[in-house]
């Protein structure tokens, strides 16, 4: 197994140990019943992680809404919309968009139409409200980011550690990028590495499988993510259809990219192209005016007919509606989809496990029971 390099500050250690102090009373509290957890009638996934982004929270949510819907299931997805220009529960519509809601809502919304999409602070009022919902009533919600939100007591904790950054090697903030202490790992029934090498070996799970010291009752699955081909942000302007299977490595590539961590999208662009041109920025970057300008220039001295700007699913979700999106740059903007695969021929056993628990745990008596 390769050795994981990514920086911890060890000078700021000291503060972490006090920030990881006040983390263990807060969850202490929750586990004396000081602070008080809810459970609620109805199958409850929740999709987090222990660190602060960047473990592919949102593409693992879309495979649980792709597996549940081919389970003739009504899907709900809630989380607190990060970053949106709003406040309190909202309902997303074919209307909204992510300056309504949030980045991620916004591109769940867009892909999955049927999905009921919302968006609440407040994950108890928020799932309140969802469960109200008769157009058809839910059969599930899916808790995207609400891990450290333990006044919602899930029925099932899906808990994700980057393979580049195992919470088990990581440090409390701010010194490293730990939430919380990598003890919380005990609230999760399901532990995936995600962002793996398709190719990883057997050694390498089992020597994750030591490093993460999990208990009897939690399951391991390993994934990683697979690219589809670039679409056009704006279709009815697009100039081409550009797809990776034509393109012949001559093509100059402007990769514009506010994600976490896009060292692999990079690695990706670049096995098509050795001319990538990369404008990264922070994770759910709101774009600027001047970001946009300097993107427009550089893409502009690139050479004429053979260049395009590529992008991520989330980012095209706060561009798409960008007032100060240059309109001379719309026709040449593609976005690259990823979805997940579950490594390990292990994709049947987790999606059984899923099902499972959403029919073993249906408010929805008259479910049948596949």
């Amino acid at each position: 197994m390769e050795e994981q390099n990514f920086n911890i500050n060890r000078w700021l250690l000291p503060f972490s140990w006090l920030y990881g102090l006040g983390v263990e009373v807060r969850n202490k509290l929750f586990d004396w019943g000081k602070l008080q957890s809810r459970s609620f009638d109805i199958p409850t996934l929740c999709i987090g992680n222990l660190t602060v982004g960047g473990t592919g929270k949102t593409p693992h949510t879309e495979y649980l809404i792709k597996l549940l819907q081919r389970e003739g299931l009504h899907v709900g997805t809630l989380s607190r919309g990060y970053k949106r220009h709003s406040k309190g529960y909202i309902l997303a519509t074919s209307e909204s968009n992510a300056y309504d809601i949030g980045d991620e809502p916004y591109q769940m919304k867009s892909k999955f139409p049927a999905v009921q999409v919302a968006v609440d602070e407040d994950r108890c009022h928020g799932i309140e409200k969802m469960m109200q919902l008769d157009n058809p009533p839910l059969d599930v919600i899916l808790l995207d980011d609400a891990f450290q939100h333990r006044y919602v007591k899930a029925g099932m904790n899906i808990l994700l550690t980057d393979f580049h950054r195992l919470f088990c090697d990581d440090a409390l903030l701010p010194a490293g990028r730990l939430r919380e202490p990598a003890s919380g790992k005990t609230r999760a029934q399901i532990i995936i590495v995600t962002k793996c090498p398709r190719d990883l070996k057997p050694i390498d799970y089992n020597i994750i499988t030591k490093q993460l010291h999990l208990y009897p009752y939690q399951q391991l699955y390993f994934s990683t993510f697979r690219y589809g081909m670039p679409m056009p942000l704006f279709p009815q302007l697009a100039q081409r259809q550009n797809t990776f299977a034509r393109l012949t490595g001559n093509e100059q590539v402007l990769l514009l990219t506010g994600i976490a961590s896009p060292s692999p999208l990079i690695e990706e662009v670049k096995s098509y192209t050795p001319h990538v041109e990369t404008f990264a920025y922070g994770d759910h970057h709101d774009f600027s005016s001047k970001d946009l300008e300097g993107v427009r220039k550089a893409f502009m001295e690139m050479e004429d007919g053979n260049r395009l700007i590529l992008t991520t699913e989330k980012d095209a979700a706060r561009l798409k509606h960008h007032p100060d999106l240059p309109e001379d740059l719309k026709q040449f903007i593609y976005v690259l989809p990823i979805e997940v695969e579950i490594l390990q021929d292990q994709e049947h056993l987790f999606n059984q496990n899923i099902v499972n628990y959403v029919r073993a745990h249906s408010r929805n008596s008259v479910l049948p029971k596949k």
